[in-house]
């Protein structure tokens, strides 16, 4: 069921730091499979530690799931079967997500008389907005793909056997595009969110600046001038080591 349990939670924050070290990953897609994304903690697993060893772990959890969120490159989840408390955390954790028409998503923590610990009350409001994410996080609810649709909790619905191939063309659209914009894009949006408008128009502002100098730009604006927009191929590093 793809559980979150200790060894799970070691190779995917294993994982994630190669993939924001590598300067040739233009753009990951998050995916569990056919069955199902993930069905969450491994509940049998915390109920033998003690508060301080919880504390511990979903500390470690939700630095491993910040860690997705926050890599430099577009990050598109695939999401089959279920995607339930750490695996809605995950997903929320992506820029892009791509659902199948018979998913089920939602944080069932409080049915266990708990809350969601790596994301789930922050991301998700930010996501769909203070009151449907109290609905969501308050009644436990599962909600299916086409109300998650409807909330913005997913951005496309599929037929099932059509999720990875389309979270994969959409990836590979993005990874054919300016790495140095799009990974300013994310850094705009994402800090941008979560500070005033004048310090996010700042942000955007030396982003706008720091970008004038790549690559990518130069091979853009070119492009433009002599072939109209939409005519680029950027072949530029993808981005600083």
């Amino acid at each position: 069921m793809n559980a979150f349990d200790t060894a799970q939670r070691e190779e995917l924050a294993a994982l994630v730091r190669r993939l924001a070290d590598s300067r040739e990953v233009r753009a990951v897609v998050l995916y569990g499979g056919e069955r199902l994304f993930a069905a969450g903690a491994d509940v049998k697993a915390l109920a033998v530690m003690d508060p301080e060893e919880v504390r511990g772990w979903n500390r470690a959890l939700q630095r491993t799931f910040d860690e997705v969120a926050r890599l430099p490159v577009p990050v598109v989840a695939a999401i089959t079967g279920y995607a339930l408390g750490g695996g809605l955390e995950l997903a929320l954790a992506a820029d892009y997500r791509v659902a199948a028409d018979d998913a089920l998503l939602g944080q069932p923590e409080v049915r266990l008389g708990i809350i969601p610990g790596s994301g789930g009350t922050q991301r998700l409001t930010r996501l769909i907005g203070p009151s449907r994410a109290k609905n969501l996080l308050m009644t436990g609810r599962r909600v299916s793909a086409d109300e998650a649709l409807r909330l913005g909790l997913v951005d496309e619905v599929v037929p099932a056997g059509e999720v990875h191939g389309t979270a994969l063309r959409y990836a590979q659209r993005l990874a054919a595009g300016p790495a140095a914009a799009l990974e300013a894009i994310k850094e705009a949006v994402d800090h941008g969110a979560d500070a005033g408008l004048s310090a996010g128009l700042a942000l955007e502002r030396a982003l706008f600046t720091g970008v004038f100098g790549t690559a990518d730009a130069a091979t853009g604006i070119q492009s433009f001038l002599e072939h109209g927009p939409g005519q680029a191929r950027f072949e530029g590093p993808a981005r600083d080591s």
